[in-house]
């Protein structure tokens, strides 16, 4: 039987309802929460905001595999090759990269939160309150003695996935030390976000220009960032270091801005495959990368240490809004600084 959540108290078991005819009707039928099984079996819950935007998060990873607007329109990017079979990665969404972004590190690649089963944490400690929050869900993932052979640490890592009020996709990451043996840890992180875009190449990134970064391409050599913003036009695999807060994604040809805000995550990865190594992903479309880019608020540079008791917390807030930049009615600087 299914389970659907109307309240972070109760469980009740419904029978299937009516497809509604508009968002309002379906906001009001459907639960906030609904605890269901996605491809391949795999548990995932669905949220949905009052409008009709909605979020599907897989426990397996604690990963958003799908945020859709108001309008349905599916805002991420997932590979029509993606494996949805643990412990394999899941190829698109929001991958969590914890306790190591990439390979920098003597783990294995992004580190082992992706591939790891969470738990719904049914009684988290509070965040502040947001009472126009009305759909989310946290998640809670701790290592298992045969993890500790792997990366010696005990931990507790919390995760908020919430809907704004105007369909706004929010993640809060809580990262705590439990080690008894009074040791620190230290670890990188990344949002590993896939969004979902028209053609790569009517797509530009404002809020990183001027920046100093590491060219994942050239050995990790730092160079500084030149020109009015990032384009296109062949492979890029950059970090970007003490990023603003803000970043904007404009897609000319969808007339559509994604605007990042990050809170805890000084850095941003900014990665397209391009046409050759696509080719060389197993579980990515050969063409597939045209309709995809990441950019990850991310903590890298300078990892996080925290000792037995400290608590770390990393935000990501992402927006969708109509734009029309191409004909110069939206100023991206003014998304940035609003």
């Amino acid at each position: 039987m299914r389970r659907w959540y109307t309240d972070a108290h109760f469980v009740l078991p419904l029978s299937p309802l009516p497809v509604p005819s508009s968002p309002s009707a379906m906001a009001e039928q459907k639960p906030l929460m609904e605890v269901c099984k996605g491809i391949n079996g795999l548990d995932k819950v669905v949220l949905r905001d009052a409008r009709g935007s909605s979020a599907e998060v897989y426990l397996f990873g604690g990963q958003v595999m799908s945020w859709r607007n108001y309008h349905r329109e599916e805002m991420l990017f997932v590979s029509s090759k993606a494996i949805f079979k643990p412990p394999k990665a899941i190829r698109g969404g929001i991958p969590i990269c914890f306790p190591q972004f990439s390979s920098h590190g003597s783990l294995e690649q992004h580190g082992f939160a992706r591939n790891k089963l969470w738990t719904i944490d049914t009684d988290p400690p509070p965040l502040p309150s947001n009472s126009l929050i009305k759909a989310f869900v946290d998640l809670i993932l701790k290592p298992t003695e045969d993890d500790l052979k792997h990366w010696p640490h005990s931990y507790e890592f919390r995760l908020r996935v919430a809907l704004g009020p105007g369909g706004d996709l929010m993640l809060t990451s809580r990262i705590r030390n439990t080690n008894v043996d009074g040791k620190p840890f230290t670890f990188t992180f990344a949002y590993h976000t896939y969004f979902s875009v028209s053609d790569i190449s009517e797509v530009r990134v404002e809020g990183l220009e001027t920046l100093d970064y590491f060219d994942n391409l050239k050995e990790k050599e730092r160079f500084t960032e030149q020109g009015d913003a990032i384009t296109f036009e062949s492979e890029v695999d950059k970090v970007y270091l003490s990023a603003p807060t803000k970043i904007a994604i404009i897609d000319h040809e969808k007339k559509r801005t994604f605007v990042l805000h990050k809170d805890g995550l000084p850095d941003a990865v900014v990665w397209n495959p391009w046409d050759r190594k696509a080719k060389a992903i197993p579980d990515l479309g050969d063409d597939e990368y045209k309709r995809m880019l990441c950019v990850e608020a991310a903590a890298i540079e300078k990892p996080i240490t925290l000792k037995p008791g400290e608590e770390w917390k990393g935000r990501l807030e992402i927006s969708a809004v109509a734009s029309s930049y191409c004909s110069g009615q939206l100023d991206p600087q003014k998304v940035l600084q609003g």
